[in-house]
């Protein structure tokens, strides 16, 4: 129970840092500034996602995922522009960071797994290609193929 608590404070410690930047950052007006900065040189939707899926995989290597949230209110504002559905963009979020966790160098599943079985990270590595690989494959789909992420939502009518 000691353990599962300092974790559990580890995290919130963690959640309180993001916050207070993900608001300092809307003061500042970080997300107006970035979506001219995007608009101004990206005019495709397809140039978006690209452009957002290496941004993301990018973040997903180099943090965890509570630190990664902090670029969500910076992203929903451009991701509005090109009508990307607030769904279908965290299905993206989600697949891009856990893409990112599987590829070195500093990707947290892999230093996770080297810890619970005791393998070095350079055998893990080549233990995941394959599965980084199929993982890929179905970014691409899930990014644009909105269709297939959002199906569900609309058979159940909550959109």
């Amino acid at each position: 129970m000691k353990r599962s608590m300092l974790l559990v404070g580890a995290i919130l410690m963690i959640l309180g840092c993001a916050l207070g930047l993900m608001n300092y950052l809307i003061d500042q007006q970080v997300p107006q500034k970035l979506f001219e900065i995007v608009q101004a040189h990206v005019s495709s939707k397809i140039m978006f996602l690209l452009i957002l899926n290496a941004f993301l995989i990018i973040i997903g290597m180099m943090m965890e995922i509570f630190s990664a949230i902090v670029s969500v209110p910076i992203i929903l504002p451009i991701a509005a522009h090109f009508n990307i559905d607030p769904v279908h963009l965290g299905i993206i979020f989600l697949t891009n960071l856990e893409l990112g966790y599987l590829m070195p160098p500093m990707g947290l599943n892999l230093f996770l797994s080297s810890l619970r079985f005791e393998k070095s990270i350079f055998e893990l590595s080549k233990a995941v290609i394959m599965f980084v690989l199929f993982e890929a494959i179905a970014l691409m789909v899930i990014t644009y193929i909105p269709e297939l992420s959002l199906w569900l939502v609309g058979a159940l009518g909550t959109q």
